[in-house]
């Protein structure tokens, strides 16, 4: 009985989870944009499950900040303020290029090659315009790459500023040569750590970064 009992709860959280992760990746691409209204029946049937998933995936939303309740209607994605979103970069900023400087000082070589699949699967997603691949690869290889330094928390916190910035203007960038030259910056990123180069490791991180308030926020880069 007890295993009979476990096997729908594991199902369903896998649906949980899937809901989530399609609907974050839209939200932070700005496919879905700000103040979109969405409602449980609605995705239930766009996503062929139940609205038991698709409710507790919202309210994880809701928790992230991606969504708000509307009452009697459903839920509406959030607007981030260009404040919040730059607070969000200085943080990140701070912490992630001395993190890939430090790196490049002590990256294993052994780890290059499933490294760099990694990369590839991002400029692949660019290049065939799958958002959600590509945001899935970028977010697994950066926190392959902070994992490298062995220190837990660096991880927890860089995830979690990532999983609060939004790339507004990212669904945008599918009609330029925008998103493929940041996919790109991966590979640049990989070069730079297995050469040891600490410094151009620092400052391909920080441009990297920036893109979060000019391509990916659908401004020009300079801003």
């Amino acid at each position: 009985m007890a295993v009979t009992a476990i096997r729908p709860v594991e199902q369903q959280l896998s649906l949980r989870a899937r809901v989530e992760q399609a609907l974050s990746a839209a939200i932070i691409s700005g496919e879905l944009a700000p103040g979109e209204l969405l409602t449980v029946p609605t995705l239930a049937a766009q996503f062929d499950v139940s609205a038991t998933p698709v409710r507790e995936a919202m309210l994880d939303l809701e928790g992230r900040g991606f969504v708000e309740p509307v009452r009697n209607k459903g839920f509406r994605v959030t607007t981030v303020s260009p404040e919040v979103l730059r607070e969000i970069v200085e943080v990140r900023q701070l912490l992630e290029p001395p993190a890939m400087e430090e790196l490049a000082r002590r990256f294993p070589a052994d780890r290059l090659p499933e490294l760099r699949a990694l990369a590839e699967q991002i400029v692949l997603g660019a290049s065939t315009g799958d958002l959600r691949s590509y945001l899935e690869a970028d977010l697994e290889f950066h926190l392959a790459l902070t994992r490298l330094l062995g220190n837990r928390l660096l991880v927890d916190v860089i995830a979690d500023l990532r999983s609060r910035t939004r790339l507004v203007g990212l669904s945008d960038m599918l009609e330029s040569k925008a998103l493929d030259e940041s996919a790109r910056e991966h590979l640049e990123l990989l070069q730079h750590l297995a050469d040891g180069d600490a410094a151009g490791a620092r400052t391909l991180m920080r441009r990297h970064i920036h893109h979060t308030l000019g391509w990916w926020a659908g401004n020009p880069e300079g801003e």
